[in-house]
């Protein structure tokens, strides 16, 4: 072990520290200490020198990649290896693509600021409040799995999400829903069969497209709903788990009319290849045409579906198994009344009845009794 220390040759004082660790390995450092006393660089030297021993030289600093370099690594490692479906793959993917890389590229992952976040939300002030909390949480979530996998030491910064109104999912009334099944099937029997998919069993565009044949039993009256396509790709169904849902004496009806040979999916072309969502789509959209109601998506079908049921009573939990809703707050967002429902309760307080007692001393009022019995039709 040696601490050298000379004169260097542009002024102040060279310190070269030798020594070997207790496993053998040999460790040199070299400094220019730009002073004037001699004895404070060799005091340096020695007070480097005992940190080297206790401590062992300074790991390599690894090199931090920017957002661009990591981006590949976060879809592959994240969003791929965990098989998350291939329309939220792709939707990272295209967010990354026009959002963050534009703006945020060229940073490296431990450089990336609250200021920078800010310009990320200053950019997209045209885009509505959840567009914009969608490129935040992949921003979020792409520098905790930074963290996760060693690649930076901490989040460099603080992602706080937009505040999101409160929005009502569009849904048809009783009366536009049942002039919707009319011109539905005047349309044809598929398009029929369309409608009452979604507003009698709840089911998204996907799982209407990839619906089997081997899904529907019609002695049980029931159907599985257990994969989703899109864009050609089969995978699960959004809650990543099957459901069994009951059918309608309506739906089981009109299921055994179309019954076909084409192939093993419900909805198909004619010539049997399966029906895509585009083309599922627009028929909803034509039928509706036809009724003279608004244009409104398959999905509206699916809200009508929660919607009725909570207007007839049906319990919220019953709803979110039948929907397959994960969190019952999300059934809770669909569950409307229709303003037929709503008018036929208020009416109650035009009509005030006497309180009458039961035979166990309490007062009930007849109109409440009633209310709890109403058939929201």
């Amino acid at each position: 072990m040696a601490v050298v220390v000379r004169g260097y040759e542009r002024g102040g004082w060279h310190v070269d520290i030798r020594l070997r660790l207790s496993d053998g390995t040999p460790v040199r450092e070299r400094r220019v200490f730009k002073t004037a006393s001699k004895s404070a660089a060799e005091r340096w030297g020695q007070d480097r020198e005992r940190h080297l021993i206790l401590h062992g030289p300074p790991k390599p600093t690894k090199e931090v990649p920017t957002l661009t370099e990591f981006a590949p690594r976060f879809v592959d490692g994240h969003a791929r290896a965990n098989r998350q479906k291939p329309s939220g793959i792709e939707a990272k993917e295209m967010i990354l693509r026009m959002h963050l890389i534009p703006l945020l590229g060229t940073k490296r992952l431990d450089a990336i600021t609250n200021e920078d976040v800010q310009r990320v939300k200053g950019a997209l002030r045209p885009k509505a409040p959840k567009t914009v909390n969608n490129v935040l949480t992949v921003l979020n979530m792409l520098l905790k799995k930074a963290v996760e996998w060693d690649v930076i030491s901490r989040v460099p910064c603080t992602v706080h999400l937009l505040k999101v109104p409160k929005s009502t999912a569009a849904f048809h009334d009783v009366a536009d829903y049942e002039r919707l099944i009319q011109e539905a099937a005047a349309v044809d029997r598929q398009t029929q069969v369309i409608v009452l998919l979604g507003g009698e069993a709840g089911l998204r565009c996907g799982e209407m497209v990839a619906l089997e044949w081997s899904d529907v039993d019609l002695a049980k009256r029931q159907l599985c709903v257990r994969r989703s396509e899109w864009r050609g790709q089969v995978s699960s169904p959004k809650s990543g788990r099957l459901r069994y849902v009951p059918l309608t004496q309506r739906l089981g009806q009109a299921l055994r009319e179309h019954r076909h040979l084409k192939g093993s999916r419900v909805l198909c072309e004619d010539d049997g290849t399966p029906l895509t969502n585009q083309r599922l789509q627009y028929r909803v959209k034509r039928a509706a045409r036809r009724a003279s109601l608004k244009t409104l998506g398959v999905h509206a079908l699916r809200h009508t579906f929660c919607s009725h049921l909570a207007m007839r009573g049906a319990p919220a939990r019953a709803i979110q198994e039948l929907l397959g809703h994960q969190d019952l707050t999300m059934t809770q967002r669909y569950m409307h009344l229709s303003p037929a429902a709503l008018d036929a309760a208020i009416r109650l307080l035009d009509h005030p009845q006497p309180w009458q007692q039961v035979g166990n001393g309490q007062l009930t009022d007849p109109e409440s009794e009633s209310l709890q019995r109403l058939n929201w039709r």
